[in-house]
């Protein structure tokens, strides 16, 4: 029997896109990445439709892959009719690809250009096809791979949910074995990054959070042009039945998942830092175990009292009552806060990023910091500029904190990055 040893996901802006379109659902045992279209807003819509369309499991009746198959043709539906329905939203899609691991196997269900791998034995092997035109060009003899990674029409996918009322998804279950890692990624990562350069980052990292942020790191490095999204998972042989795995996992420890233990959930995100906005819209949702109800005790019945006995009159309870003064205060004082809080949630400032080599990096909020580390602030989206690289006469833009509206902060931080900053 396998179980879930370890797993990383993130999903990363990239160096040339104002917004991500990507989504992705991590609930062991389901890994899903969901890669959208038609928009910032349209694209991230369709995928996080996609994406949500799994949060309550694997329908009951049939087989995984026939479970699979039905949420993504579910999410399918939702996305046309909101496509039809809503002009702001007419034309979006979305790919997905799903992973579920089961005792002996990982079933995959897809549609689109995102993937999945298998990383065996130091070999990376691609487990989808991609819909896309270049792909079919390839299969047909008239592309070569490497003249696939550069077709101006590398983008175009000929299969996606949403632009038709039905979509066709491709499933396939593969064995699986004590040590195989699994990786859910976006055109982002595999468009920068050559398939022949996986194997050499997968393997020499140390644990799987580290491989994540080497992959999405060397996808920037390469040019960034897309949304970056990688979610990888490790499996590991254990003993016993599935009962005793289940009670190993009482601590609710999500390293080690059970996976035949379908019905249990993810309740602790992984490692990294999760304070970056780049690494956004995290997958894992909790549900608290559930008491069983406690039988009621049974009593014997209670004599009567006697005929002329009298009962004791009940001692009325003081009611708390707070003055009206004090009300009225904490009552101002928490419209004043709210108030507050709400305003410095529509204001955002350029600054650095002390934890990322002093990035470039928009902050929404105030730059101020109250004591016991409450920040008035977070982090709001990335850049690949670090200060040392901005130049010294521009430098101080960066750093004096001035509160500026969304676009504003975007447009400063993209004239960097694309080097047309003024002097």
């Amino acid at each position: 029997m396998l179980r879930i040893a370890e797993h990383w996901y993130g999903s990363d802006l990239g160096r040339q896109r104002q917004g991500n379109e990507d989504n992705y659902f991590v609930r062991a045992p389901l890994f899903v990445v969901a890669d959208g279209m038609g928009g910032a807003q349209a694209g991230e819509v369709a995928s996080e439709i996609a994406a949500a369309s799994f949060e309550n499991g694997l329908p009951s009746g049939g087989t995984v892959a026939e479970g699979l198959a039905r949420i993504i043709e579910d999410a399918n539906r939702q996305i046309y009719d909101r496509s039809r329905s809503e002009a702001d939203l007419a034309g979006m899609g979305t790919t997905v690809t799903a992973a579920h691991v089961g005792d002996r196997e990982v079933t995959v269900a897809h549609v689109g250009d995102s993937r999945a791998y298998l990383v065996r034995d130091g070999e990376v092997v691609r487990l989808t096809r991609d819909h896309s035109l270049v792909n079919e060009l390839i299969e047909r003899g008239k592309l070569t791979e490497e003249q696939a990674e550069t077709h101006p029409q590398r983008s175009v996918i000929t299969r996606a949910l949403g632009p038709e009322a039905s979509v066709q998804v491709d499933l396939e279950t593969f064995q699986a074995r004590d040590g195989d890692v699994f990786l859910v990624c976006s055109d982002g990562l595999t468009s920068m990054i050559p398939e022949s350069r996986l194997a050499p980052i997968l393997t020499r990292s140390g644990s799987l959070e580290e491989a994540g942020h080497a992959l999405i790191d060397a996808a920037n490095d390469a040019g960034g042009r897309d949304n970056i999204t990688v979610v990888l998972f490790r499996l590991q042989e254990v003993a016993g039945t599935g009962a005793a795995a289940v009670a190993s996992h009482s601590d609710a420890d999500t390293s080690e998942y059970d996976a035949s233990d379908h019905g249990r959930l993810q309740s602790n995100p992984p490692a990294g830092d999760e304070t970056e906005a780049n690494y956004r819209r995290q997958g894992t949702m909790a549900m608290s175990a559930v008491r069983p109800r406690a039988e009621p005790e049974e009593h014997p019945p209670r004599p009567a009292p006697p005929a002329r006995a009298e009962r004791p009159r009940p001692r009325r309870r003081r009611r708390l009552r707070l003055p009206v003064g004090l009300v009225v205060v904490a009552l101002f004082a928490f419209i004043v806060v709210a108030g507050f809080w709400t305003a410095s949630r529509v204001v955002y400032f350029v600054g650095t990023d002390p934890q990322h080599g002093d990035a470039v990096t928009i902050y929404q909020g105030l730059p101020y910091e109250l004591p016991f580390g409450i920040r008035l602030y977070s982090r709001h989206a990335g850049s690949g500029v670090t200060l040392p690289e901005v130049p010294p006469a521009r430098r101080r833009t960066f750093t004096d904190h001035k509160l500026r509206s969304l676009d504003d902060a975007e447009n400063l931080v993209n004239a960097l990055e694309t080097g047309k900053l003024q002097p």
